[in-house]
């Protein structure tokens, strides 16, 4: 194998996996979380840089024109988009993961990360428009839809009851929390 072939190999990233789950134990190295789906439990390694962010609720009626979203949806058979929840992010965070993409939080699910070009009242919701990049998409935000946004947030959030959804990566042969997001007092992460 030729060097350039072996630094190469070498650079290679581990896959970042995303779990969701609960906090079962915590020490100053480890965190335990009983995965949501399956219900396995998992130990990681604490990254020394982890960076954790407390997500919190708020109401439907903060979501605006001109703010940036992010919304796990299902599609409709009208080509529309039903939240399952939305994310308000700060405007620190504008222009993260902008776009269309399916996601894993359910069967047939998709993430649509864009800005709310203008929205509708309805009898059951609201309508936003959504505008990205390469497109838009329309989104119905039912009443009893989740609405959340987030914060940084630091380790005490997690607690053995915590809900949390987290990133992890394989380093120096362990898998290893490297950004985690937290409720706090109880609060459970929709997605």
């Amino acid at each position: 194998m030729s060097a350039v072939a072996t630094v190469a190999s070498a650079q290679v990233a581990e896959p970042v996996v995303r779990l969701r789950g609960t906090v079962q134990a915590v020490t100053p190295n480890t965190l335990t979380v009983k995965v949501r789906s399956g219900g396995d439990t998992v130990a990681l390694a604490i990254a020394d840089k982890l960076v954790v962010q407390e997500v919190y609720p708020i109401a439907l009626g903060d979501i605006r024109p001109g703010s940036f979203i992010g919304t796990a949806a299902t599609p409709m058979p009208d080509g529309t988009q039903r939240a399952i929840a939305v994310t308000v992010f700060p405007e620190s965070a504008r222009g993260l993961g902008e776009g269309h993409r399916p996601f894993d939080l359910q069967p047939d699910s998709t993430m649509t990360n864009a800005t709310v070009a203008d929205l509708a009242e309805a009898p059951t919701g609201r309508t936003l428009r959504l505008k990205y990049k390469d497109g838009e998409k329309t989104v119905v935000v039912p009443a009893d839809a989740p609405v959340v946004t987030f914060r940084p947030g630091d380790r005490s959030l997690l607690v053995p009851g915590a809900s949390v959804s987290l990133t992890a990566q394989v380093v120096n042969g362990k898998p290893t929390v490297q950004r985690i997001n937290a409720g706090r007092n109880g609060f459970a992460l929709p997605y």
